[in-house]
């Protein structure tokens, strides 16, 4: 597990699962020579993406982004159609690190599509259960309502199964909200209408967590968006102006699905200064 200090914030990689997507999908209207480039691919047109959750340890408090794919939660079609490899080693890396699911403060879920919601319960004696017992789980008001109201495009990733049985711990917030001193969360939309990112401030220290507007290190450039995106056009903005905010502040940029790097720091030109690869 690939940990990283920034400020007073300890970030490490516990994982989650692993799916293949097609490439075309995850990078939408750019043309194939030039986002293979950038990102590997197989002889499927699919790429790999993992779905780690990051453990950021802070100010006493243990927090998750987003949640993994779980375990048992996929049909034998969803595993095939999603190309998954691995299914979550969450808990089990916890315990490795001496903590449990109990001793899981909040969790931040950037958003909630199936790929990052399923990790949220757990079967227990038969029934879904929450994974994560004692915490506060925070999304925007937009995403949670959503969820439990799907349209007819957005039903294929909002399951009632990742959301029934965790309603009491969610604690929806509005446009922004303060979770801890310097590390908040912000309504963007773009991916879907409530995605939201997560921002690290310590003094000079900052750490941006894009989520799905800028999965991997390929998707840096602001029009490379996925045809997964319900507001493309938003992902375009809200993109443009957090790499600005991070690129001023030399901050790093975190990742959830990226299977090489899972931070990237860059400069004011927007040129990567550091890196944190992910160890096989």
């Amino acid at each position: 597990m690939e940990t990283l200090h920034i400020g007073r914030a300890r970030l490490t990689w516990l994982p989650g699962g692993v799916t293949h997507l097609d490439g075309g999908a995850m990078f939408g209207v750019v043309p194939k020579p030039l986002w293979s480039k950038k990102y590997p691919v197989n002889e499927r047109n699919q790429i790999e993406l993992r779905t780690d959750p990051i453990l950021i340890e802070i100010d006493d408090k243990k927090l998750l982004i987003d949640s993994g794919i779980g375990n048992d939660k996929l049909t034998d079609k969803q595993i095939r159609n999603f190309g998954v490899s691995e299914q979550s080693h969450v808990v089990l890396s916890l315990n490795k690190l001496g903590y449990s699911t109990e001793d899981i403060d909040y969790v931040l879920m950037t958003h909630l599509h199936f790929d990052h919601a399923c990790g949220l319960t757990k079967w227990q004696g038969g029934e879904l259960q929450p994974a994560f017992e004692k915490a506060i789980i925070y999304t925007s008001k937009t995403e949670w309502n959503e969820m439990r109201k799907p349209n007819v495009r957005s039903a294929n990733t909002y399951w009632e199964s990742n959301w029934k049985p965790i309603e009491q711990l969610v604690h929806p917030f509005s446009e922004r909200m303060e979770i801890l001193p310097g590390l908040q969360m912000v309504h963007t939309g773009g991916h879907s209408d409530g995605h939201s990112i997560i921002c690290f401030e310590d003094g000079e220290d900052c750490f941006i967590h894009m989520a799905d507007i800028m999965p991997t290190n390929a998707h840096q450039n602001p029009l490379w968006v996925l045809a997964y995106d319900d507001f493309p056009v938003t992902s375009v903005y809200a993109k443009q102006k957090w790499l600005d905010y991070g690129y001023k502040k030399k901050a790093w940029v975190t990742f959830y699905h990226d299977a090489y790097y899972r931070a990237l720091r860059y400069d004011r030109n927007g040129k990567i200064v550091d890196q944190m690869k992910r160890v096989e």
